[in-house]
């Protein structure tokens, strides 16, 4: 019976939360290997292969999930920048945990943490701790294993969402094995495509995930140490194109950490923000409404010249 609880501890958050030592900061060594173990998995390429089908199929679960992620984790669970229905809020709180960081709960709440305390002490992942704290160090004690539930109110009164944040490993489960059966039904249908069901599930699941974590992460670890700063925001933020583009819109931070109610990061027409013009796609089909630009005097910040213009026209 011990033996079968501690199983469930690792699918059943609530009881993990009761083993893990939640005033220990360090890397928690006996609970991180799953963590640890999609990234040795991604090393199985070396066996399976390749094909092209594999390939094309992790890009897109990369692009899927890091929307999901960039624009309904972030931009709606931690910041209310749109409104949606609920059945939009389950699908995309689905399909942000398929990309393997926590549940919308848990992901949101500590962002909100971040954005109250960014660059300070009580900071949960600044990159003036260092760069391993600010990137995966943060998450991977027991500090912050529990959700601060307090400063998600507003969403923590949805069970289906307090289900996927007790369950969240059950979801990159589902959808690992969804890519191995993929795999496997295209060497059955297509085998002229060259795969199956193990080198979708390594490609599909573990590189594609991999690389999404760490692009995700590198927000926290890159964006507040390397770009370029418009605003005077009272933290480390920064602009960064390259960031920008892996995350679809996420490298505009400085911008961001200036303004986070807006759903547009990218404030001007050359900085390219994906999710931002595919929410505005949402918006059209009136799947998603209400999204919030940013006001032109916030935009013009930077210039207080063409500020007093904006101000002066907003109030007319």
């Amino acid at each position: 019976m011990q033996g079968l609880g501690r199983l469930l501890s690792w699918i059943d958050n609530d009881r993990k939360g009761m083993l893990v030592d939640v005033g220990r900061d360090a890397v928690d060594w006996r609970r991180v290997w799953p963590f640890v173990g999609i990234h040795l998995a991604c090393l199985a390429a070396l066996w399976v292969g390749w094909s092209p089908v594999a390939v094309w199929v992790a890009v897109i679960a990369y692009l899927v999930r890091m929307f999901a992620i960039t624009a309904f984790y972030h931009r709606y669970f931690a910041h209310k920048t749109f409104r949606t229905s609920r059945p939009m809020q389950f699908l995309f709180a689905v399909l942000g945990a398929s990309a393997t960081q926590r549940g919308p709960l848990w992901w949101a709440a500590h962002h909100r943490q971040h954005h109250r305390t960014s660059d300070t002490e009580a900071d949960p992942h600044s990159p003036r701790h260092g760069f391993w704290r600010s990137h995966a160090g943060w998450f991977l004690g027991g500090k912050h294993f529990k959700a601060p539930l307090n400063l998600v109110k507003d969403f923590s009164q949805y069970p289906e969402l307090r289900w996927i944040d007790r369950f969240d490993l059950c979801v990159p489960l589902a959808f690992g094995v969804g890519m191995w059966l993929l795999g496997e039904w295209l060497a059955y249908v297509a085998p002229h495509l060259q795969t199956n069901g193990w080198q979708m599930l390594v490609w599909g699941y573990f590189i594609s995930t991999v690389a999404l974590i760490h692009a995700t992460l590198a927000i926290n670890s890159l964006a507040h140490r390397w770009g370029a700063r418009r605003y005077e925001t009272g933290d480390d933020s920064r602009n960064n194109f390259i960031l920008a583009l892996l995350t679809l819109g996420e490298g505009w931070h400085n911008n961001h950490h200036h303004y986070s109610g807006s759903a547009r990061q990218g404030f001007f027409w050359w900085e390219l923000d994906l999710s931002y013009y595919l929410l505005r796609i949402l918006s059209a089909l009136g799947l998603i409404w209400d999204l919030r630009d940013v006001p032109e005097h916030k935009k013009w910040a930077h210039k207080p010249e063409i500020q007093a213009m904006t101000l002066s026209g907003e109030r007319r």
